[in-house]
């Protein structure tokens, strides 16, 4: 009986690594010697796993942010309006929900591994080609292609994080949080000056981080390859882990449909933020270098805290006081905005950035609240499409009520308002129990 980071007993048995093509087979880890083949090809495909993970992750979000920071250029060079551009903002969290519910299946068909390896590819041909399809339907098409590998990436990696690392979950997650949070900021901040260094063109700005996901397609190949090796080598600890959430029917867990609630009042917040948010400084006064900079401390306020938040989460009984933080600094931050924008921006986007790490804990306690992989897959994958698909319409309300309202006195206040049941939901995900022990009941 092994302890893990929640401090909880666990017997889960040690994880069963795919083995690499041309190495020698891996095995479970009994058995296993110090400086033995086995043990080799356990590190070697350790490594590669983490490469893949963190690549991966800072490729999460950069489809996103980067067109936040340049909203303005494109809405004047697709001729869109307000609504439309609302449209567009809400167009991530819906691929998120409609591709995100598919992850599960194609991953027992086909390995998590490539899945996700073939999610990067979708990202790198959609970000090539949306800047220059020349219309709104065509960079909604696009865009549309892209996120759909986000989607089921965003799905598989708490799957992958409890499978190989099932008594290190709360470390994991924060690497792969922190990774997604660096990403995001780095697109935010990023993206206006090396528009501007590649001769203006926002095309060329959106266009330029598909070279990120290129790489990170690199990694999960070997994944791709073994995939035939490692179904022949299932072990019959694996075969339970993968058949007993079969008959579980997470809608009958109360956690799970608060979990899913609060993952898709956090999305919410986030992609109206992402979305949003450089626009609001604009509006104030504040130029668009200077907001895009803005834009990025909120998102980089994530890149410490996310590693931070899961290892905390981790070690309480009970992660309800962490979200009430979290929702405590949200208000704090939109009432700033709507009484002060410009003389406290800087604090405002420091708030705001504390509060969006309600994403991180969500994925944590994603992967506490189900016992097995299987588990969290059919959780992860339910929460994340289910929380995705009601945060739609919050991108777009949010730009109807700016173009009829010309100001930002209802979004601010719509903002705020969703920010309390988010915290009460998120008391309620963060009680200690697992999906599997409420659905039997």
């Amino acid at each position: 009986m092994a302890f893990d980071e929640t401090g909880t007993a666990t017997s889960a048995p040690a994880p069963t690594f795919t083995p690499v093509p041309g190495s020698a087979p891996a095995h479970d880890g009994a058995g296993a010697r110090p400086g033995g083949g086995a043990a080799g090809t356990h590190a070697w495909t350790t490594r590669v796993l983490v490469v893949g993970i963190v690549l991966t992750a800072l490729n999460l979000r950069p489809a996103i942010t980067s067109f936040g920071a340049l909203l303005e250029e494109v809405r004047d060079g697709l001729g869109m309006s307000g609504s439309v551009a609302g449209l567009l903002t809400s167009v991530p969290p819906l691929c998120f929900a409609v591709f995100g519910v598919m992850a599960p299946r194609l991953a027992r068909r086909l390995g998590p591994g490539a899945v996700v390896c073939a999610g990067m590819v979708a990202i790198t041909v959609g970000l090539v080609i949306r800047p220059y399809t020349g219309s709104t339907a065509g960079f909604l098409a696009a865009s549309a292609l892209a996120l759909m590998g986000i989607a089921v990436s965003n799905v598989l990696m708490p799957v992958i994080v409890k499978r190989w690392f099932p008594d290190r979950v709360g470390s994991m997650t924060g690497l792969y949080s922190m990774a997604l949070a660096l990403g995001t900021s780095a697109a935010a901040a990023a993206t206006v000056p090396l528009t501007d260094a590649l001769g203006g063109h926002w095309q060329s700005g959106l266009a330029l981080w598909a070279a990120l996901s290129a790489a990170a397609v690199l990694p999960w190949i070997p994944f791709v390859r073994a995939r035939g090796a490692r179904s022949a080598q299932s072990t019959p600890a694996a075969d339970t882990d993968r058949g007993e959430p079969d008959g579980l029917r997470i809608t009958r867990s109360r956690t799970a449909w608060a979990l899913a609630v609060f993952f898709g009042l956090q999305a919410t917040a986030a992609y109206i933020t992402m979305g949003w948010m450089a626009q609001i400084f604009r509006d104030a006064g504040v130029s668009a270098g200077t907001a895009g900079v803005l834009l990025a401390v909120t998102m980089a306020m994530g890149v410490p805290l996310a590693f931070v938040i899961p290892r905390l989460a981790t070690r309480l009984p009970h992660q309800g006081p962490i979200a009430v933080m979290l929702g405590i600094c949200g208000l704090a931050g939109y009432a700033g905005l709507y009484w002060a924008p410009a003389a406290g921006a800087w604090a405002w986007a420091l708030l705001l950035g504390i509060a969006n790490c309600s994403f991180p804990l969500a994925l944590t306690m994603v992967g506490m609240r189900a016992r097995t992989s299987a588990g969290v897959a059919k959780l992860s994958a339910f929460a994340q499409s289910t929380g995705y698909l009601l945060s739609v319409p919050g991108p777009l309300l949010v730009g109807v009520l700016y173009q009829h309202s010309g100001g930002w006195g209802l979004p601010l206040a719509l903002m705020a308002g969703l920010m309390v049941p988010q915290v009460a939901v998120g008391v309620l995900a963060g009680r200690d129990r697992t999906v599997e022990d409420e659905a039997a009941r």
